[in-house]
């Protein structure tokens, strides 16, 4: 039987609650992507180009740093990360995330958390960055699906 990591990241709660529901529908372990600096209402203002959220996505090559890793990572054969969509991609500390433990011999699963923005710009975005890793599915959820959805979305 398969072991799952779920990993979330979390600005407004909307992500920590599907991320929670996946963990509980499939019996998965649950892992917060937590930056050192957290993220406050201003730095995240993507209207304002020199909020925090709005440089870094300016800068693709910025990464923020993580406040801890996964020290069991090496346990888990699927990995499900969550989070919002910023500017129609991951934000930048899932690529740090990524960057910092070893995804071979893994399945990824991605879904993300956004009011209008799909799936497809995030999901096609780290299949060309990370071309090695096996992302097998990307969905758009918002907390009110069915345990039943959850699961079949790990398959």
């Amino acid at each position: 039987m398969s072991k799952v990591l779920v990993c979330y990241f979390s600005t407004s709660g909307v992500t920590r609650k599907v991320a929670s529901n996946i963990a509980n529908s499939i019996e998965g372990d649950l892992f917060e992507i937590e930056p050192v600096d957290i993220y406050t209402d201003e730095d995240l203002d993507w209207t304002n180009k020199e909020s925090r959220s709005s440089r870094e996505m300016a800068n693709r090559s910025y990464r923020p740093e993580l406040k801890n890793k996964v020290n069991n990572f090496d346990d888990y054969d699927k990995i499900v990360i969550g989070f919002p969509v910023w500017w129609d991609v991951a934000p930048t500390i899932i690529n740090t995330f990524i960057e910092s433990h070893d995804f071979s011999k893994r399945e990824v699963y991605i879904f993300v958390t956004s009011g209008s923005s799909s799936v497809n710009g995030s999901i096609t975005d780290l299949r060309r960055t990370y071309p090695n890793i096996n992302f097998v599915v990307g969905k758009r959820f918002n907390g009110s699906e069915s345990s039943d959805e959850y699961k079949s979305f790990i398959g």
